[in-house]
């Protein structure tokens, strides 16, 4: 059938597709490292993402943002609780709810983190590819944006 692709192009665009997501998955690791997670867990982190991205919320909310259960978030709250990371206040409408919010500790270590990330990955850059592969690596970026957006 026209328009179809053949069986070497599905193997052809598989390969890339597990080869992008393993470098991806690489490139992740790296920039998480230049950040100094320390021992946050992928859903304290998560958690603190969500946080900062919608603003506070209860933990009910947030196990539902999060796809997990009432019951499992409140350890992840009180790890970011005893952290210095979040911080809990009455519910103005409902005193038997707490809300949670990022802390000003939280808001800076972010910062700092994302700040981090970027200097590294623009130095790595500058270090790593000529200017001629750098208007490579945007063509790149434009290609992988066309993965990502609607």
């Amino acid at each position: 059938m026209k328009g179809q692709p053949d069986d070497r192009q599905a193997a052809y665009a598989a390969a890339l597709a597990q080869e992008l997501r393993a470098l991806l998955g690489k490139l992740k690791r790296r920039l998480r490292e230049q950040a100094h997670v320390g021992d946050l867990t992928p859903s304290q982190v998560s958690v603190l993402l969500r946080l900062e991205k919608d603003g506070p919320a209860t933990a009910s909310s947030l196990a539902r943002a999060e796809g997990m259960r009432p019951q499992s978030i409140g350890p992840v709250i009180a790890a970011l609780e005893a952290a210095g990371f979040v911080s809990g206040a009455p519910d103005p409408t409902d005193g038997r709810q707490t809300i949670l919010s990022l802390t000003d500790a939280c808001r800076k270590w972010a910062q700092e983190g994302r700040a981090a990330r970027q200097d590294w990955l623009c130095r790595t850059i500058q270090a790593r590819f000529s200017p001629q592969e750098q208007k490579g690596l945007t063509a790149a970026v434009d290609l992988l944006k066309r993965l990502v957006d609607d």
